[in-house]
C-alpha cells in the first residue's frame, strides 16, 4: 500500500498565539483559516476531540486537539482513505511562527488514482489558499497569492456541475 505525505507550510510574522487562534476558528462562524469558495468545514459541535465533520465529500473526526497549537483529523471518508490531516503551530521566534498542514494518507486500491488525479490537486489548491487566508488574517495582505491553475479550475467546474454546493 502506498502512503502519501503531503505538507504545506508558511512562515508568518506573528506570535504563535495569534496563529494558533486561526486553528481554533476552524469550522466556526468566524473561520479565518479555511478559504472561502470551497465547501465549508463543519463539525457536529465545537472543535474538540470526538467532533465529527468535514468539508464536501471529505469526512473526519477530531482525534487530537491542543487549543492554539495543534489539531489532528482522522479520515472517516471517503471510503478507502485511511490516515489523518493536521494543522500545527511551530514557534520560530517571538513574532515568527510556522503554520504547517500535514496530510498522511493511505488510499486503498483504486483510491490511489482518485487521490492522484482528483483529491490531491484540489487539496493542494485549498491548502495553499488556506495559508493565504492565514497570512491575510495576520498581516492584512498576501505577498504571493496562490493560483489554482487550469487543472484545478477544470476539476472545480466539473465538480460544481455534478454536485453543486447546497445553499447556506
Amino acid at each position: 500500500m502506498i502512503t502519501v505525505l503531503n505538507v504545506h507550510e508558511r512562515e508568518l510574522p506573528a506570535a504563535p498565539a495569534a496563529v494558533g487562534a486561526l486553528i481554533d476558528s476552524l469550522g466556526t462562524g468566524n473561520d479565518r483559516l479555511w478559504p472561502p469558495g470551497w465547501p465549508p468545514v463543519r463539525f457536529d459541535g465545537p472543535l474538540a476531540v470526538g467532533a465529527s465533520g468535514g468539508h464536501g465529500s471529505v469526512r473526519y473526526e477530531v482525534s487530537h486537539y491542543v487549543p492554539g497549537e495543534w489539531v489532528r483529523f482522522r479520515f472517516t471518508g471517503p471510503p478507502g482513505f485511511r490516515g489523518f490531516h493536521e494543522v500545527s503551530v511551530q514557534r520560530l521566534g517571538v513574532e515568527r511562527t510556522l503554520l504547517r498542514n500535514t496530510l498522511v494518507l493511505r488510499p486503498g486500491g483504486v483510491r490511489w488514482f482518485g487521490w492522484l488525479l482528483y483529491f490531491r490537486p484540489l487539496y493542494d489548491a485549498a491548502l495553499r489558499q488556506s495559508l493565504d487566508c492565514a497570512e491575510r488574517a495576520l498581516t492584512g495582505t498576501v505577498a504571493r497569492p496562490a493560483d489554482w491553475g487550469w487543472y484545478v479550475r477544470l476539476l472545480r467546474a466539473a465538480t460544481a456541475r455534478v454536485a453543486p454546493e447546497p445553499a447556506e
